[in-house]
């Protein structure tokens, strides 16, 4: 995969459709916006739902299209209020400048809500590979909806119904049909120590790490069993905790060398 090669003097956000006043926006005038910084994840729709055939599949193969971190940009809510939404309008599609032209609707509530238009990762410029100069955050959905590239938003009536729509990202029925337009992904937690192939030194002590996220808000309670789900007990917290965001948990243990399995 080959990002585009964007200049960022030339970097232009097209917002235009059913608005009052169409926007055509440099980096500069972004930035010149009011802006925000929130720490929120990012999930691929396909993350931890195939598992490797290899039983020492390392974490990164089972769990890792998943990331979290410090976006800064404009809320889209305040293009669009400055753009002046028309009556009638419903969605608001967005298109990336790579080479599959990537387009994916999403109602207006949401585009009023949280979505961010991000050109700042973690105190620097957004990454190449994701979506340097601007792309869109769209916290606690799938990753999908999060455009990189981002080059025009289009306030419409109807969704695009383009290939990420239609296609691409609709989910498999029980009953064989496709469901389109799945936003929320659930909450979930994954274990990263010890896990994914590594290997204990021996018996004792030991520190079981892992994540948990929600797309609905903020993780305030994660469980862990270290017998295969007989027995639960509370994890620690580590504090900030960001809503949409990774959150990390730990729980002191001690392990005897016996086989167990560990779940949260």
């Amino acid at each position: 995969y080959t990002p585009p090669d964007i200049d960022p003097r030339q970097y232009r956000l097209t917002i235009h459709g059913m608005v009052d006043r169409p926007l055509v926006l440099s980096l500069d005038e972004l930035k010149r916006l009011p802006s925000v910084s929130r720490i929120h994840f990012l999930e691929c729709p396909g993350n931890g739902r195939t598992r490797p055939a290899a039983p020492d599949a390392t974490l990164r193969e089972r769990h890792g299209r998943t990331s979290c971190a410090e976006w800064t940009g404009v809320l889209l809510s305040v293009l669009l209020k400055e753009a002046g939404v028309q009556k009638g309008a419903l969605w608001a599609s967005a298109e990336g400048a790579d080479v599959i032209k990537d387009i994916r609707s999403m109602p207006l509530e949401k585009a009023m809500d949280d979505v961010l238009v991000a050109y700042g990762q973690n105190g620097e410029p957004v990454h190449t590979y994701h979506g340097f100069p601007v792309r869109l955050i769209v916290p606690g959905w799938e990753g999908s909806f999060s455009i990189k590239f981002l080059r025009q938003i289009k306030v419409v009536e109807q969704p695009d119904m383009g290939k990420s729509d239609g296609v691409f990202y609709a989910a498999q029925r029980p009953d064989g049909k496709r469901r389109w337009f799945v936003f929320e992904q659930g909450v979930k937690s994954v274990i990263i120590r010890p896990a994914g192939g590594q290997r204990l030194a021996g018996p004792g002590f030991q520190e079981i790490l892992g994540l948990a996220w929600s797309p609905g808000g903020v993780i305030r309670r994660v469980e862990v069993s270290t017998d295969g789900g007989r027995s639960w007990k509370d994890a620690v917290l580590e504090e900030p905790l960001h809503r949409k965001a990774h959150t990390r948990f730990r729980l002191p243990w001690t392990w005897n060398g016996e086989e167990v399995v560990l779940q949260s």
